[in-house]
């Protein structure tokens, strides 16, 4: 954990992610990123310079069997609000329209979605639990899938909504995250959804993985081609070599 609240906040510090008397709300799903996200920003709020406060939203798509009663317990533990909120997401995007692209559409949802409940809220700024390996695979999406040289950005600012995305994690890596979940005991809430594991991204997972295996290093090269070119809004304050995660790890 010492590791990755070390990474997270040279991330925050990078892109200049957080300001005094920030409110910011995490995003929670349910799964190992987010809720890691949650616990370092719980955790990094105690020391950072800059004080700022951490509040947890989930949105509920409507998928039977998801519970997230331990969920609620983790943040009552972190002394973090937690808001639950009811959508029909699930049902729309499955039996509704029945999408051939289920897993687009559900990101748009969702995002609409909790922009709009965070606003609501008064709250500004939403932090978001992508990682290193998220970016390498979002990277290879767009090349492949949409011929563009492309990735989200470590801060978005999306001005018509008046809402701040930041993602702290990009500099942990998903093998770190999943093993100090598993060593925390995170709540983690298991994902029924019908299209999990049959996605683009799942196929692009698995072929970084096999060319990582032939090419050693490659998501290390690629992120920080990322940052060197760089892509819009991802040169650091101060570009240097960083050690960044072990892919193995």
């Amino acid at each position: 954990m010492q590791k990755i609240l070390s990474l997270v906040r040279r991330c925050v510090e990078d892109y200049s992610m957080i300001s005094p008397g920030d409110r910011i709300a995490v995003g929670v799903s349910g799964g190992k990123d987010s809720l890691m996200l949650l616990a370092a920003l719980a955790e990094l709020r105690r020391f950072y310079p800059d004080p700022f406060t951490v509040e947890a939203i989930t949105l509920d798509l409507g998928i039977e069997g998801m519970s997230f009663d331990r969920v609620a317990a983790f943040c009552e533990k972190l002394e973090v609000p937690y808001t639950v909120i009811p959508t029909q997401i699930n049902y729309i995007v499955f039996e509704a329209r029945k999408e051939k692209n289920p897993c687009s559409m559900c990101a748009k949802m969702r995002r609409g979605a909790l922009n709009k409940a965070i606003v609501e809220r008064g709250i500004h700024k939403l932090a978001l639990g992508h990682h290193y390996d998220d970016a390498v695979e979002t990277f290879f999406l767009s090349l492949f899938y949409e011929g563009r040289i492309s990735c989200f950005q470590p801060v978005t600012d999306l001005d018509r909504m008046g809402v701040i995305q930041i993602r702290p994690m990009l500099y942990c890596g998903e093998g770190m995250i999943r093993g100090t979940a598993r060593r925390l005991d995170l709540p983690v809430v298991e994902n029924p959804c019908p299209a999990d594991g049959a996605s683009k991204r799942q196929e692009i997972k698995e072929l970084v993985a096999a060319l990582g295996r032939q090419y050693p290093g490659l998501k290390t090269k690629v992120f920080n081609s990322m940052q060197r070119f760089p892509l819009p809004a991802w040169e650091p304050r101060e570009y240097r070599r960083r050690p960044l995660p072990e892919e193995d790890e």
